[in-house]
């Protein structure tokens, strides 16, 4: 308990967390992480490595971002010719999955995900607040480009690019208004 006060005063700015390649709840263990355990929320990501993609795999590892990241340093810095083709197959990986979700990742939330269940999404040093419902995940939308948007509560999660369907409380589809009056809402916003 003690060990997750202490890292409470960092949910204003941020926490550190790590993700781990081959599952959608392998994280690396951080202190912060404490605070999704107390808690009991489940906290997911969908950045995986898909295990078809041998080369990938071997090159990848177990390593968490923060080593991999190293690791490609090292590798770049090696003479050993097997060495830096991984330390390349590596940053190929992380500059193609930019959006720190695959494809691969995305099926395995979908399917490990529980119906109904609320829990935590992490992709891009961002928290999102994600909900399964009928078979779909959901994000709610907090953007505050969206505070004028009284219908829109929820965008599906169905793929990587993140352009996904917005929807009211009732999972209903509701595109987001004019973009004249968003904008001049986040103006307004701005303005206050």
């Amino acid at each position: 308990m003690s060990d997750a006060m202490a890292v409470l005063h960092k949910l204003q700015t941020g926490l550190d967390v790590n993700v781990k390649f081959t599952g959608v709840r392998v994280f690396e263990y951080t202190p912060e992480c404490i605070v999704f355990d107390l808690l009991d929320i489940p906290l997911y990501h969908g950045w995986l490595v898909d295990p078809q993609m041998h080369d990938i795999v071997k090159a990848v590892g177990n390593c968490s971002y923060n080593q991999l990241v190293e690791k490609i340093i090292s590798c770049k810095q090696s003479d050993n010719s097997e060495l830096a083709g991984e330390g390349i197959v590596a940053e190929q990986f992380l500059n193609s999955t930019a959006t720190q979700l695959t494809y691969h990742g995305l099926c395995e939330l979908t399917s490990t995900v529980q119906e109904g269940e609320l829990c935590v999404f992490f992709r891009n040093n961002h928290f999102s607040t994600m909900i399964k419902y009928k078979g779909q995940l959901y994000l709610l939308v907090t953007d505050q480009g969206f505070l004028t948007e009284e219908k829109v509560v929820w965008e599906s999660l169905h793929n990587v690019d993140g352009d996904g369907n917005f929807c009211d409380s009732e999972f209903r589809l509701r595109p987001p208004s004019d973009p004249e009056t968003v904008y001049r809402g986040q103006q307004d916003q701005i303005d206050q």
